[in-house]
């Protein structure tokens, strides 16, 4: 588990083909790694990793072909900037949101623009996770904890104060650039409360309108 609360930026050293996965070696920063050991984890734009190879101030992880295939890490190039974040411990601050580091889908940076000494950008998501975005909710951006300022169907804005853009890659966003998405963990688990004891019954798909009619939802 993570905070959202990114600790250093980070940079792609290395891309290596392994047998149709990819490791990725990563130089750290500023992020220490003095407590860090091997099988530790280590959120790298918001998608969990295990750290099998520990250097000074870099750090390896295999990245398997159905994490490449959901998140953007495989359209990384080499020294690309990458958002870090070690796993949290019982004694971290919890600043952000809780974070899994198990991302739900790829959004698209669609617009951005300067708002006095912020930025704010507006995003779309996949349309199946529009239902769990919710304005003033949280949502992890590429590893960052953000509060949603408004939501327009998938469409979704945020509000980037000038430090978060500092310590963070959000200050390289453009429109068309490609983000890491994972939705508010309460929301998923609010969804499958509503169910109660349909869920062992509920299909793959998760609830849809017709669900919550039959289930006296919807008048």
């Amino acid at each position: 588990m993570f905070t959202g609360i990114i600790q250093a930026i980070g940079q792609i050293r290395a891309m290596q083909a392994i047998g149709g996965d990819l490791r990725l070696t990563i130089a750290t920063g500023k992020l220490e790694l003095s407590d860090v050991q091997l099988g530790d984890s280590i959120a790298v734009n918001g998608v969990c990793l295990t750290a099998v190879v520990l250097e000074d101030s870099s750090f390896s992880a295999d990245v398997s072909r159905e994490t490449l295939s959901l998140t953007s890490l495989g359209q990384l190039n080499l020294g690309a900037s990458v958002n870090l974040e070690k796993a949290l411990t019982l004694s971290t601050r919890l600043g952000g949101h809780l974070v899994s580091g198990h991302v739900d889908g790829l959004g698209e940076v669609i617009s951005r623009y300067e708002d006095a000494r912020s930025v704010r950008f507006r995003l779309k998501a996949p349309d199946q996770l529009a239902k769990y975005i919710a304005a003033k909710g949280s949502i992890c951006v590429d590893g960052t904890s953000l509060t949603v300022n408004k939501v327009d169907g998938a469409f979704f804005e945020l509000n980037i104060v000038p430090h978060t853009l500092q310590e963070t890659i959000m200050s390289e966003y453009r429109a068309g650039s490609k983000v890491n998405l994972e939705v508010d963990v309460v929301a998923r688990y609010l969804e499958r409360l509503l169910l109660g004891d349909q869920a062992a019954e509920m299909p793959a798909g998760g609830i849809t309108e017709a669900f919550l009619a039959e289930h006296g939802f919807l008048s």
